[in-house]
């Protein structure tokens, strides 16, 4: 593990629970980590969630953020810390146009598979500017109920087929436990890595992608086609650990 310049991340399910805050090992773990080498998240929220879940419980103290990139919405946004705060450097956003019909699809598809939920936790649908994003169960739905609802990712696998062919124009993916994601057409997490290779000189061999959805029709899954090194984890205990062995063997 020696060459590896730059460790990325998925966020949710990987460096912490769906939704909620960094654990303070994990968050210690990182800081260790960005002493190390550059790190990279890059997962489907937006970059208020990066915000709250990830940033605002690193230690205070923490320096090197500068080596800190944050790829919200799966690579569709890209945030760099310069001069005390974080700067987007760019944003993939879709089309007012695109926005409406993306939504349109998402709704009359989960309502004709029974997939539309009257009681949920926050709304369904979100407006992420570079990224539509339905939750069934809304967006702040606690992680046992989202466990509950698709066990196998079959209901929102399901709406990922229905709407696509809606949307030709489009991305549509699985994203989260209970979500599915809509950007611009071709733009997934490989697209943000092949991205962030070139706005940084870092090449792909030597970049190491950790996530939890590394599984094919998974959300992490273009990361390890296009060839980048990957380490499947099931939760942010698996990857503690590992960061842990990573930077043993620095």
């Amino acid at each position: 593990m020696a060459e590896v310049r730059l460790v990325a991340f998925d966020l949710d399910d990987t460096l912490a629970p769906s939704k909620a805050p960094l654990d303070p090992r994990m968050a210690e773990l990182l800081v260790r980590l960005l002493d190390a080498v550059e790190v990279c998240v890059i997962s489907g929220g937006q970059f208020g969630q990066f915000q709250t879940q990830l940033v605002a419980n690193l230690p205070q103290t923490a320096e090197n953020l500068e080596r800190l990139h944050l790829m919200p919405t799966c690579g569709t946004q890209y945030y760099r810390h310069e001069g005390g705060e974080w700067q987007q450097v760019y944003a993939e956003n879709l089309t007012d146009d695109q926005k409406t019909r993306a939504q349109e699809a998402l709704v009359a598809s989960a309502k004709e598979l029974g997939l539309w939920e009257t009681e949920t936790w926050g709304p369904v649908l979100e407006d992420r500017g570079s990224q539509i994003t339905f939750s069934a169960l809304g967006q702040q739905a606690p992680i046992d109920a989202k466990s509950a609802w698709d066990p196998t990712g079959a209901k929102k696998e399901s709406l990922r087929a229905a709407v696509a062919p809606l949307l030709p124009d489009l991305e549509v993916r699985s994203g989260g436990s209970t979500s599915v994601d809509i950007t611009r057409e071709g733009i997934d997490k490989a697209y943000g890595m092949n991205r962030l290779a070139e706005l940084t000189s870092i090449p792909l061999d030597a970049m190491l992608f950790v996530g939890d959805r590394l599984d094919e029709g998974g959300n992490d899954y273009p990361v390890k086609a296009m060839g980048v090194t990957t380490h499947a984890v099931e939760g942010w205990h698996d990857t503690a650990a590992f960061v842990e062995e990573f930077l043993a063997n620095r």
